[in-house]
């Protein structure tokens, strides 16, 4: 039997295990459809029954309840729209989830008829992540997310990624040179002051990717990985998400309304400009990572379909350098070693 046959039977009698405990309706199991999966060790399942559809995640078998479940049953007590979980099996690492089928932020914004409908549709998902950035954390302060930062090593961690996978591997460069030492003392240097932002609940990869649409509704997914960190590492990963062009005029309303409605609570101490001057260093520190996460994928995969975001994402960090003349220098040289390639 192969493997992928002996797992959709494996998936079949844990969901019917899950209406023994009367979890759910007496539903009979109609198809069961292997799912594309992420890059994680996890696979996914479609459930289809008589009445309607479920997701089935199959993961490494633990003790401990995996992070994403915890998170979970933290979001959705704070409010925070995150698939429902029906059930769960730590010993066959059997997860039984809402399915919010396959109609992503990315996809439906490619749909929107103007300009205001797309204010709408973003502004809606600022408010999403903003129920993100309001949980009280100290009610959870033996959960482990308390516990883990944006801090300067880990912002950084993220800088040296890049250095690896796109400054040496995609683009052979030699990563020891003096050009490079300098531009990544300066990287350092803005990773030590983001790391000194007040900090807050950040989900870590908040952009139209891993946004869910079903029945008009936006649900977030992929927030295992939350940390502590400025709340401006979420809102530059959707404002500044590679993957679509925001309407720059939208792009500043939702800044502003950003600002206004939840940031000055966070930090009062900081004008419009001061945030905006932080947005940049963050957005630099950001996309920068997302290059090297585009790179990453084409060296360990090969697969090609990411490498046509590292030239858009490149020229946004380079935008966003000339705005700031104390990072003419690394400009300079970021710009010399992508284009003499």
């Amino acid at each position: 039997m192969k493997a992928e046959q002996s797992e959709r039977i494996l998936v079949e009698e844990l969901f019917k295990k899950t209406i023994a405990k009367d979890l759910l309706k007496d539903e009979m199991v109609e198809n069961v459809e292997k799912l594309t999966g992420d890059a994680s060790t996890r696979k996914y399942y479609r459930i289809w029954t008589s009445k309607t559809s479920y997701v089935v995640c199959l993961d490494n078998p633990t003790e401990d309840e995996p992070t994403f479940v915890r998170l979970q049953r933290v979001l959705h007590n704070e409010n925070v729209r995150v698939p429902l979980i029906h059930d769960k099996e730590l010993s066959t690492g059997y997860l039984l989830e809402e399915d919010l089928g396959d109609v992503t932020f990315l996809k439906e914004i490619a749909l929107i008829a103007n300009r205001a409908d797309e204010y709408d549709f973003y502004k809606k998902s600022i408010d999403l992540m903003a129920s993100i950035h309001n949980v009280d954390v100290s009610k959870y302060s033996n959960e482990p997310f308390t516990k883990l930062a944006f801090d300067t090593e880990k912002l950084y961690a993220e800088m040296e990624f890049s250095k690896k996978y796109f400054l040496k591997m995609f683009l052979g460069l030699d990563v020891t040179s003096a050009p490079v030492e300098a531009l990544y003392k300066k990287l350092y240097d803005m990773c030590y002051k983001l790391s000194c932002e007040p900090r807050v609940l950040v989900h870590r990869d908040y952009h139209s990717r891993n946004i869910m649409i079903k029945n008009g509704e936006q649900i977030v997914i992929d927030f295992q990985d939350a940390r502590m960190g400025t709340p401006l590492y979420d809102l530059v990963s959707l404002l500044e998400d590679c993957y679509y062009q925001l309407d720059a005029e939208n792009k500043e309303k939702l800044t502003q309304y950003y600002y206004n409605t939840y940031f000055k609570k966070i930090d009062p101490s900081k004008n419009y400009d001061q945030f905006k001057y932080v947005y940049d260093m963050m957005a630099i520190q950001r996309v920068y990572k997302a290059i090297g996460s585009f790179a990453y994928i084409y060296a360990d995969r090969k697969d090609l379909r990411y490498v046509k975001y590292i030239g858009y994402a490149f020229e946004k960090v380079r935008a966003i350098m000339l705005k700031h003349d104390e990072f003419a220098k690394e400009r300079k040289i970021l710009a010399s070693l992508y284009y003499a390639n």
